[in-house]
């Protein structure tokens, strides 16, 4: 086990990411500690591993997040082993990548200031201090997720997705609870079919990890291209069409300045946050020009109208149900 240490720059609560991960349908996260651990299980970015982490924040001034990492090899019940040299590489990577789950890859001293020109903008980061994206834990995972999940209900999906992770993924004890990571790329490319999915979506997941494989979806890649050649380069891979690639780019390789364009669940709450009748409130073009002024963070500010959005609707099924 290794300890990795991650500084945010600027605000960052962990308290707030689980909250949000517990309402996070892919992510099927359940608190067992009261909201003091975030225990992660995910595949590595090297195709192969499965990282488990334990992550804590301090309570100091800085808010130091520090997390308890093990790096196990593609042989379940044994832990990456190798020289000095290439185990430094390995928990470079696994830090750059949990620091992209959680969007402290990210300076974000900067996000407060634009409270001071939008109203909006203030009220959102004032009801949800320290919340930053988290992400799904690398862009293979979200094509994953995205093609899993395409016609189907989320609930439906979830239950796939975390049935193939409970068969095929590896199992790791995280801080005493047991996990199922899904599947590494290796691993699924070698599946020949997946209960509760016809063979047109197995075929698609196969592909994806191939493409992951290839590089394909390499975070760090897809976030050095401008955001509409990664969106079309996303477009070209299998079952992934426009609104997936949004969420590949956006959620999978954690890029934190891309408005969704189609989200219309998203432009919905935009458009009343703003006010904005017919024809500007179904205006593509309209919202994204406004969303320019939430640049260098238009992921972020976005996360937080999804976040109130879907916060109301559940406010509003207790209330049904409570009549």
């Amino acid at each position: 086990m290794t300890a990795i240490v991650i500084t945010p720059r600027g605000p960052f609560s962990l308290a707030a990411s689980m909250r949000f991960l517990e309402g996070f349908t892919p992510a099927g996260y359940r608190d067992a500690s009261a909201g003091r651990v975030l225990r992660l299980a995910f595949p590595a970015d090297d195709g192969h591993s499965t990282v488990s982490a334990a992550v804590r924040q301090a309570e100091d001034s800085e808010g130091t997040v520090q997390a308890d990492v093990t790096v196990h090899a593609g042989n379940p019940g044994k832990d990456a082993v190798g020289t000095a040299s290439a185990e430094s590489d390995a928990m470079s990577a696994v830090r750059a990548q949990l620091a992209r789950i959680l969007s402290l890859d990210v300076d974000g001293g900067g996000f407060p200031r634009l409270a001071e020109a939008d109203p909006v903008v203030a009220e959102l980061i004032s009801a949800y201090p320290g919340l930053r994206p988290v992400c799904f834990y690398s862009p293979y995972e979200a094509a994953a997720w995205a093609v899993i999940g395409h016609r189907i209900r989320m609930v439906q999906a979830a239950a796939i997705k975390a049935r193939i992770a409970e068969h095929h993924g590896q199992r790791v004890t995280v801080a005493g609870e047991p996990l199922h990571a899904f599947p590494t790329p290796l691993v699924l490319r070698g599946l020949s079919r997946v209960p509760g999915l016809p063979e047109t979506k197995a075929e698609r997941l196969r592909a994806l990890a191939d493409a992951a494989l290839a590089g394909d979806l390499d975070a760090a890649r897809l976030r050095a291209m401008p955001v509409e050649d990664a969106l079309a380069h996303l477009r070209t891979l299998p079952g992934i069409g426009p609104f997936s690639a949004e969420l590949i780019l956006i959620r999978g390789a954690g890029h934190p300045d891309v408005f969704p364009r189609h989200e219309r669940r998203l432009h919905a709450s935009m458009a009343d946050a703003y006010g904005l009748g017919d024809p500007d409130a179904s205006d593509a073009r309209r919202l994204a020009g406004i969303s320019d002024h939430w640049a260098p963070y238009r992921s972020w500010v976005a996360l937080l109208l999804r976040t109130r959005r879907e916060e109301k609707a559940g406010s509003a099924a207790d209330a049904r149900s409570v009549r």
